[in-house]
């Protein structure tokens, strides 16, 4: 039965020892939702909990199948007409609440899903510029009418349908500290050289070197990423390191395979 000023709405979410900021991230969210889903796996500490007796979501535990296939678990969890997508690390802005409410309460003939810019926190302030910003994602989307796709590197929704633009943020707290942050190049990296060799890449230096300098220009200069100050310039530098890390994984297993015996 819909309660009074709620949306026909299904809050997804796949969590691993989140217990830090779940709270942050539901709490944005719930009061608009009828129900709140959560898939966790391998969690010790009190994400389930918190989730299920303060937020009132139902909670599944599944292994761990990658970010891609765990989402679309979630997804298939729902039973309301429209589902919505959150990370744990991840918060409506109030500006996006309004925005949802409207959007889901028109109910637009024609209209299967709806994107929205991520802003994130970082180094003690919001990035608006550079290569993180707008960082758009589409999340909302009418049941039945998106699935979780993309890579496992980088997961997306497959929307089947029109989708349009809400005003307002998705605040994204990308990582507690630098450590954990330079802890997801390695992670990624690994999904990366999986794909490249999936796809007979071979190592090149030229291209390397081109793709790494090309990504800290547009980052801080073509995209304005110097307007965020120092922590703009961290990051363009980030990613160009990650790029050069992810292209020189291909060139170690490329060694590794001359070094092997005939």
């Amino acid at each position: 039965m819909h309660e009074p000023n709620r949306l026909p709405l299904s809050v997804v979410m796949i969590a691993r020892n989140e217990a830090h900021r779940i709270r942050r991230s539901l709490g944005s969210i719930a009061d608009l939702a009828e129900e709140i889903v959560v898939v966790h796996n391998d969690c010790s500490d009190d994400t389930e909990r918190i989730a299920r007796e303060e937020f009132g979501a139902r909670t599944y535990e599944h292994p761990w199948h990658g970010q891609r296939d765990q989402k679309q678990i979630a997804i298939d969890y729902a039973t309301h007409p429209w589902v919505l997508l959150l990370d744990a690390d991840e918060e409506f802005s109030e500006p996006l609440r309004r925005s949802l409410v409207e959007f889901v309460s028109a109910d637009a003939p024609g209209v299967s899903g709806a994107y929205f810019a991520r802003k994130v926190w970082f180094l003690g302030r919001w990035i608006t510029h550079g290569d993180w910003y707008p960082d758009h994602v589409l999340r909302l989307f009418r049941r039945g009418s998106g699935r979780s796709g993309g890579g496992a590197d980088h997961d997306k929704i497959d929307l089947e349908g029109k989708a349009r633009k809400l005003a307002g943020d998705l605040h994204h707290y990308t990582a507690d500290d630098l450590e954990n942050h330079l802890g997801k190049i390695s992670y990624f990296g690994s999904l990366f050289l999986k794909r490249l060799q999936e796809r007979g890449k071979r190592w090149s230096s030229a291209e390397v070197i081109f793709r790494a300098c090309w990504r800290f220009f547009r980052c801080y200069v073509i995209r304005r990423g110097f307007l965020d100050g120092f922590p703009g310039f961290y990051i363009a530098c980030y990613l160009a390191f990650s790029t050069v890390y992810r292209y020189s994984l291909l060139l170690e297993e490329d060694l590794k395979s001359d070094r092997e015996p005939a």
